[in-house]
């Protein structure tokens, strides 16, 4: 069941995505080559503490961070550790929510550790500029199926691929609600957006086929022809007007 929220539940959200926004905005810095995953997620730990919130992350679901760190080939649910160093050249994905009076943030950036070659560099600007596209259709009246279409349109034209297994969702007082937003399919298809729905559309691409496998920790999720892959992902909310991009502060 898609759960509409009143003004009031979508100024809560955008409470806790302020923050979310405001901590992938200032990773750029804060990444560098040499540091451990672990010594990021805790920079984000404390970030997320020191300003009120709750680590939306850790604990959910058994997870043991504050934030999933995913490099390279890595697509998703990468579990900081002190033994996973990042190297310059890498693609760093974080992905962070917070808690603020009950209610969820959730949002995702895939960043460039130093020099990183040319198809890199594309993978994580294809990543962003997809989202985008589908931005433009999160209006009143059209269906969820518009977004995920535009989204998929945009990578495949740039010789990536979507991923499949995993999918965008609705936001609010669980980190996952419905509707499920694929980053693939057919235009007109899908529920119709209406005002109060908040949904995290997260792109998630790889630069080879789509395909993934997760790991023995039953957490890290990778591309199982060792591709990269880069994670682009904000809380939105559906009005009569604009959509709301409420964790976005780096553009």
């Amino acid at each position: 069941m898609i759960v509409i929220k009143s003004k009031e539940e979508v100024q809560k959200i955008a409470k806790a995505c302020e923050l979310a926004g405001q901590i992938l905005k200032e990773l750029p810095n804060v990444i560098t080559a040499g540091m451990s995953t672990w010594e990021l997620d805790q920079w984000i730990e404390n970030e997320i503490l020191k300003n009120g919130q709750i680590p939306a992350f850790k604990g959910y679901g058994g997870f043991p961070a504050a934030a999933c760190i995913s490099v390279n080939e890595e697509l998703i649910h990468g579990i900081p550790s002190k033994k996973k160093i990042i190297h310059d050249g890498d693609i760093v994905s974080v992905d962070l929510g917070t808690i603020y009076k009950d209610y969820y943030s959730d949002a995702a950036r895939t960043y460039p550790v130093g020099k990183v070659n040319q198809e890199n560099e594309r993978l994580i600007k294809v990543a962003e500029e997809s989202f985008f596209a589908g931005l433009k259709f999160c209006r009143e009246g059209n269906r969820l199926g518009d977004v995920s279409h535009a989204i998929q349109e945009t990578v495949e034209a740039a010789g990536f691929s979507v991923v499949r297994d995993y999918v965008g969702h609705g936001v609010g007082l669980d980190m996952h609600e419905d509707p499920p937003v694929p980053n693939y399919g057919k235009a007109g298809h899908g529920p119709k957006l209406v005002p109060g729905m908040v949904i995290a559309i997260e792109p998630m691409i790889a630069a080879g086929d789509y395909d993934v496998e997760v790991l023995d920790n039953e957490w890290t999720v990778v591309m199982c022809d060792g591709s990269n892959s880069a994670h682009y992902e904000n809380t939105i909310a559906i009005t009569d007007g604009e959509p709301l991009v409420l964790t976005c502060f780096d553009r």
